[in-house]
């Protein structure tokens, strides 16, 4: 979805076309309805419009953010930002992969859970049903990034026995409930599967060819993996390379038996020792497709010891390299044989077994079993917190033989399983930006809320988790409501956006200014045309929210702005920062706080990828910035900032005489920049 796509600008009027609502959604809140539009904008989108039951939402007391207070009309935003997404929740497959747990299918084959002794074990169990309800909706983070969003009423496993997301000590929500103090068991987040890239296949057929290295003999692949077999028949057929099956050699006694391929035309074993020689330059696909193909010719993983054969030195410096490039702990086995056969050793237990199968993605799936392993596994899966999102949310749910499954790399329980379901045709973990939740009665729950009377007047912050000023809020116009709420109680706000259809309210913001304090801030992190319609496809483009910034300043208005994000590589050069704050300077803005790029879990495997496939070349220095979390190194911070500064001092946008506000504030600390993490 490209802004510019959209027939009229979106940001100036409501976009004409609805296209008919579908049925009310049966288990969903008294008439809330799934509604699609023809507009060309909100092609793929669908809206959820929900009856909350809430909307001013205190912020929990272990945020980093410097507000308590906050109000969100929507959830899931049309902007389409890379770095603005998340994903669903991956349910742990029998052949080692795994599917969102809304594709997962009656009868599909996953793993659960059975205690044995003194340990539960993995076991493969059967998904028996499946179906989706509507509940208040609770994200859990664990101290090693792990995300899980679920009702109050789910359960996960932890050292102290099953415990529901929320509850109480006493009364009658009485029951066993997370808390910080407690643990989950599993290993933690999955990885992503890597893409099927041209380079990622060179690396698989590298490693699996193994007679790459003689041109001039006829190409023959033998193996006793059927799975191998045909990934590289599909690999070789995707190049070009037709190839037809043999029967392999007589095998001895106790080995599987073998089936070999063979070039169809012998004009193509020139082709395919070219396709598999070593790459000169190979990029991270290329690698993880070799260590995929290497399990599959000379890896095994049995009672939990996962290993990788190395014939010779060259094997052995390729595989270190490899293993090495994406961080994973080995050792070197080396028994002494005549014949200097060796064997990588991966370390860390089950946790890195699985990051490596989920990451490289091997063919054979009878190696990637992990049946009968035990739960005993010390990742770091403490509770680190529990946010209530504020709505409640389509959320699904499967029936298992075991009575669990395993989400996201943590323990699960069947919640509320019964006979029969009501499915949805909705993806309660669909991408933020397809699926957007919208409050309708937004407006009418800020005045009754502001009207309570325990409610004291406090400061609200908007925008701050999901721009209230996306382009949907061209269709449903739930702010100016808000606004005239706000107004009416003098109860002070602040609005931090990128989209220009703030301005349509300017004459609510005029008023409710008169009665109470306003603040409003843009967010323009650089102005590059070119990297705004790769990043940032659904918002306005810069020039078009610094020329809003211009008109709000020449109504009277000091508005901030928050250069935010830069970009490690892309925008944080001094020419693309010089460029970004003499256009900030010339709206009029009143100041500019820069911010690194923050990346928290869900965001950073979606930022991730997108980085890999557009600018590889920069994959090592993000990785080197975000190796400690989600957040760039403070030495770091501390040196866009200081080069923000000094390029607003250049253009009349700094520290000046008295009564001048044009100003760059210090660099914030980094609890404060987790306002900006979704922006």
């Amino acid at each position: 979805m490209r802004w510019d796509n959209l027939s009229a600008p979106p940001d100036e009027g409501t976009p004409d076309g609805a296209a008919p609502a579908a049925p009310p959604l049966p288990l969903a809140l008294p008439g809330a309805i799934a509604r699609t539009f023809d507009t060309p904008g909100f092609a793929g989108m669908t809206f959820y419009e929900v009856r909350a039951k809430s909307i001013i939402n205190r912020v929990p007391g272990q945020s980093r953010v410097p507000f308590e207070w906050t109000i969100n009309p929507y959830r899931g935003c049309s902007h389409a930002c890379v770095y603005c997404v998340s994903g669903d929740t991956p349910i742990l497959m029998a052949d080692g992969r795994t599917k969102p747990i809304s594709e997962l299918e009656v009868g599909d084959r996953i793993y659960g859970t059975e205690r044995r002794g003194a340990y539960r074990h993995y076991v493969v169990t059967t998904v028996r049903d499946k179906w989706s309800t509507v509940k208040r909706a609770y994200r859990v983070t664990l101290e090693d990034g792990t995300t899980l969003v679920a009702s109050g009423d789910h359960r996960f496993l932890t050292e102290r026995g099953w415990k529901h997301v929320t509850g109480s000590m006493r009364g009658g929500d009485r029951r066993p409930y997370l808390t910080t103090r407690n643990r989950l068991l599993g290993t933690g987040a999955f990885a992503t599967a890597p893409k099927r890239s041209a380079d990622y296949r060179r690396g698989y057929l590298c490693a699996l060819v193994r007679d790459a290295d003689h041109p001039g003999s006829r190409f023959r692949l033998a193996t006793g993996d059927d799975e191998a077999l045909e990934r590289a028949e599909r690999f070789l057929a995707d190049a070009g390379i037709g190839t037809g099956r043999m029967p392999g050699q007589p095998v001895r006694a106790g080995r599987r038996s073998t089936t070999a391929i063979r070039t169809a035309r012998p004009g193509d074993d020139e082709a395919v020792a070219e396709l598999v020689s070593p790459a000169d330059e190979p990029t991270d696909d290329w690698w993880l497709g070799f260590l995929a193909g290497s399990f599959d010719a000379v890896g095994s993983c049995r009672q939990g010891v996962f290993r990788i054969g190395v014939t010779d030195d060259e094997s052995l410096r390729r595989a270190a390299e490899a293993l090495d490039r994406f961080g994973f702990r080995w050792a070197l086995d080396d028994p002494g044989n005549v014949n200097r056969a060796r064997q990588v050793r991966l370390t860390g237990g089950l946790p890195e077994r699985l990051r490596f199968f989920h990451l490289t993605d091997p063919a054979v799936t009878r190696k990637r079993s992990i049946e009968g392993t035990a739960l005993k596994c010390r990742a770091r899966l403490r509770v680190a917190s529990i946010e209530d999102l504020g709505l409640e949310l389509p959320l699904w749910d499967i029936t298992t033989g075991t009575g669990d499954f395993i989400a996201n790399g943590v323990v699960s329980h069947n919640c509320f399983a019964r006979n029969t379901h009501t499915y949805l045709d909705l993806d309660a973990g669909a991408d933020f930006d397809r699926r957007v939740i919208v409050k309708v009665n937004a407006g009418e729950l800020v005045r009754r809320e502001l009207a309570a009377p325990k409610w004291r007047g406090a400061h609200i912050a908007m925008g701050t988790n999901v721009d209230c000023y996306q382009r949907a809020e061209g269709r449903y116009a739930l702010m100016p409501q808000i606004l005239a709420a706000l107004r009416d109680f003098a109860n002070p706000f602040s609005i931090l956006t990128k989209g220009t259809l703030l301005l349509r309210d300017l004459p609510l913001l005029r008023q409710a200014a008169e009665m109470t304090r306003v603040g409003l801030s843009y967010s323009v992190g650089f102005v590059d045309e070119a990297l705004w319609r790769a990043v940032e496809p659904g918002t306005p483009s810069p020039r078009r929210r610094l020329d809003a910034v211009r008109r709000l300043t020449d109504a009277g208005f000091s508005v901030g702005v928050l250069m935010a994000p830069i970009l490690p590589g892309l925008s944080d050069d001094d020419e693309s920062i010089d460029a970004t704050v003499a256009a900030i300077a010339a709206s009029g803005a009143t100041s500019v706080t820069p911010l690194p790029l923050h990346l928290r879990p869900g965001a950073r495997e979606w930022y991730a990828r997108w980085l890999a496939r557009e600018y590889p070349h920069l994959v090592p220095r993000y990785r080197r910035l975000y190796q400690a979390g989600s957040y760039a190194p403070q030495a770091y911070q501390r040196e866009v900032t200081a080069r923000v500064r000094m390029a607003a001092r250049r253009h009349g946008l700094h520290r000046g005489e008295p009564g001048d506000n044009r100003q760059v504030p210090e660099a914030p600390p980094a609890p404060a920049a987790e306002q900006l993490s979704l922006l």
